[in-house]
């Protein structure tokens, strides 16, 4: 058994500490995305170039989930950290090499045959956009250009999963941003048309990719064709990926089958793609730069104390304490996106060809995306207490119940509440989908501090609502948008910390004793295993 700092796990600090990076990271890739969509808004507004990046770039998307975090969190980091702790360093970089050649062959099929078959691929998607040949055949084209990106994401997401398995988050964490500074410098500098966002993707793969290769090479990797592809641990990895490639792939049907009713111009309005992007994106901004942060940073822990079969003692309060830490700030950034959704569309993306109708429609459905932030947060931690459990088939399962779930409710709601209807169907198949996965892994490990979470859920939902009001109020006093938003914001984060004290919400006194200095073992005094 290895004895190096590899097969070291993480302490709860550290875990705190990773997530931080991890979340600083995300901010600011968060900031650039926030840059390169208001771009996009202003240049293209909702209209066809923007549904054409929207659509031709969601296959993409589907593989870095597929493969990054999907394979890197099921399977990659599971079986490499286990790999790590158990095995020689000379034995983990043989597992690498094998992984990746097979990645190679895999991804370079996919990518050909992506190429040549877009044309049914976007009709399929988007069967709304049959009706307008101008906007086919612009997602086609664009569709067609960017396709490689998914072997540069592929590639990017494993190597992810290598330097994180040897609790190494820092560049891969940053790698992102890279790609959202390369599409801004290339959409403006050729404006309208899709010549700028083609590139602008291609190149900001290859930057993702390039960045992490000198890490890998420091950390020992060399690229080498392996002795056999038939590793006992790359099948491991196969047959942990099967279930959650199933599980990715059904919800990313679930982003497919939004797509398909948001295209229906008919029903919902022009643009409806685009504003479910934009207001979904913004969604995106509190989940990755906390939520997403910590499950990540969280499951090399949580991989090593299930190997180690320290269940009871120390996952069962890990996991507590990461899902109050995500109601923590999920909940009130939720509360927020709902009072001040109209303001927060206006001010960042309203301007050139993002017109007022454009803002109203995007508001709407922000409105009702926020409904189950709490919910995507939390599902994230409790994939990650499965994925370390090896257990990738309980979330497939789920997945499969959340998008039949999803094609009735947006089938049942699109015509009454017409683009809200999609994202409010959104929230309620994902707050039914946490349920269900929550009580299912108490069923599989046992009890885990329920009572305690749901007092934490109470109390910092009586904070957030509180917190909603004062935000609401502080929006009514005139003044320019960008002072308003500021001044809602603030207003929001001060009476939230007030409000806390108020509904003793424990967390908030942690944190306070943290940040004040007074007690830093103050984060720790509880049970074992409760970072912060």
């Amino acid at each position: 058994m290895s004895t190096d700092k590899y097969s070291r796990p993480l302490t709860n600090r550290t875990v705190a500490r990773s997530a931080g990076v991890i979340g600083l990271a995300t901010l600011i890739s968060r900031l650039l995305g926030f840059l390169r969509d208001i771009v996009i808004a202003r240049l293209f507004g909702v209209y066809i170039y923007a549904q054409a990046f929207v659509i031709a770039f969601r296959i993409p998307n589907l593989f870095r989930d597929l493969v990054g975090e999907g394979a890197t969190n099921a399977a990659f980091v599971p079986v490499f950290s286990e790999y790590a702790s158990r095995h020689t360093k000379e034995e983990f970089w043989e597992l690498a090499n094998v992984v990746l050649n097979i990645l190679l062959v895999v991804l370079m099929s996919i990518t050909i045959l992506g190429i040549i078959f877009s044309p049914v691929i976007v009709r399929f998607i988007a069967p709304g956009f049959i009706a307008s040949p101008e906007k086919l055949a612009a997602t086609i084209k664009l569709n067609r250009i960017i396709f490689p990106y998914i072997l540069l994401v592929s590639l990017s997401a494993y190597s992810m999963g290598v330097l994180n398995s040897l609790k190494n988050f820092t560049v891969s964490a940053f790698a992102p941003c890279l790609l959202n500074i390369s599409i801004i410098v290339f959409a403006l500098a050729f404006g309208e048309g899709i010549k700028g966002l083609a590139w602008g993707v291609l190149v900001g793969g290859v930057l993702q990719l390039a960045i992490q290769i000198p890490v890998l090479y420091k950390k020992g990797f060399r690229l080498k064709a392996p002795k056999a592809l038939n590793h006992p641990a790359a099948r491991s990895i196969g047959k942990l990926m099967l279930p959650r490639l199933l599980s990715s792939c059904i919800y990313q049907l679930n982003n497919f089958v939004d797509s398909i009713f948001g295209s229906l111009a008919w029903v919902v309005g022009d643009g409806g793609v685009a504003v479910l992007y934009f207001s979904y994106r913004l969604i995106q901004f509190p989940l990755g730069i906390f939520s997403n942060a910590l499950s990540q940073a969280i499951l090399p822990t949580f991989s090593t104390q299930a190997s180690l079969g320290e269940i009871e003692d120390k996952l069962k309060p890990t996991l507590a304490w990461g899902l109050r830490a995500v109601f923590f700030v999920m909940l009130p950034a939720g509360v927020a996106f709902m009072v001040l959704a109209k303001p927060i569309v206006v001010t960042l993306f309203g301007g050139g060809r993002f017109d007022a109708y454009s803002a109203n429609l995007t508001a709407s459905a922000l409105f009702f995306y926020s409904l189950g932030l709490f919910a995507y947060g939390g599902t994230k931690m409790l994939q990650a207490c499965f994925f370390s459990l090896r257990d990738t088939v309980t979330p497939t399962k789920v997945a499969a119940v959340s998008l039949v779930l999803n094609i009735i409710f947006d089938a049942v709601l699109i015509f009454p509440l017409k683009i809200a209807g999609i994202a409010l169907a959104t929230s309620i198949s994902g707050i039914i989908t946490f349920f269900i996965l929550f009580f299912l892994l108490e069923k599989k490990i046992g009890y885990f501090e329920r009572r305690e979470i749901l007092v934490c859920f109470s109390r910092v939902l009586a904070a957030s609502l509180g917190m909603g009001l004062v935000c609401f109020f502080a929006g009514q006093i005139p003044t320019n948008k960008f002072l308003n938003l500021a001044l809602s914001i603030t207003a929001g984060v001060i009476s939230y910390i007030v409000f806390c004290f108020i509904f003793r919400v424990k967390e908030m006194g942690q944190v306070w004793g943290w940040i004040m200095l007074k007690n830093s073992s103050a984060l720790f005094k509880n049970k074992p295993g409760q970072p912060l």
